[in-house]
């Protein structure tokens, strides 16, 4: 089976769409969404797809009632989970997704999980511990590291690939990056991995 996994989509609807059709050409299974989707209308892209896709909770995600009321329209395919995690048991493996990139590294040297997911820090990341593969997808807004990107999980294998998208558009510019590392003390930003690319 394959999974996509998709994170920090930030209302880029541009490289979502590049995204969802580049999960059709690999003939994924269903999509996991690690959150930040700020505008509820991706919700609502996500929720018309032909695969199932389940969506955990970001730091911004916006209209969250909107987003739930989306997830339950007749025809939905989006199912929304009640946090910023959730635990999955899909095709014999056990997956833990989480947005927080500092959940990730506890939850695999635990041991009880074939692969863990996160997203919120933008940057796309493989490693092993132990048995248990732990992946960020990167982003799909391409606004901090200015790629977008996702996974591609195969639960036959246990294995995974970053999928980087041609044609994405980003709102990175020299000015936002500027600012942004000149006022990162101020602006008080949860992960700073980021600012250093």
């Amino acid at each position: 089976m394959k999974i996509a996994v998709i994170s920090d989509i930030h209302e880029n609807f541009h490289n979502l769409i590049l995204a969802l059709e580049s999960i059709s050409d690999h003939k994924a299974d269903c999509i996991l969404c690690l959150g930040d989707l700020i505008n509820a209308g991706i919700a609502k892209v996500l929720s018309i797809q032909s695969i199932p896709v389940h969506m955990i909770w970001g730091n911004n995600d916006g209209e969250k009632v909107d987003i739930v009321n989306t997830a339950f329209k007749e025809n939905s395919n989006l199912t929304v989970a009640l946090n910023v995690y959730d635990f999955l048991d899909i095709d014999n493996r056990k997956i833990f997704i989480t947005h927080y990139d500092d959940l990730s590294v506890p939850m695999a040297e635990s041991e009880n999980y074939d692969a863990v997911f996160y997203g919120h820090n933008h940057l796309s990341d493989i490693k092993k511990i132990g048995e248990t593969l732990v992946v960020n997808p990167g982003e799909l807004s391409a606004q901090k590291t200015g790629i977008a990107s996702y996974a591609l999980y195969d639960t036959t294998d246990n294995t995974v690939d970053i999928i980087e998208l041609k044609g994405s558009i980003s709102l990175k510019s020299d000015l936002v990056d500027k600012y942004l590392k000149k006022h990162k003390d101020d602006l008080g930003f949860r992960s700073e991995d980021s600012f250093n690319l």
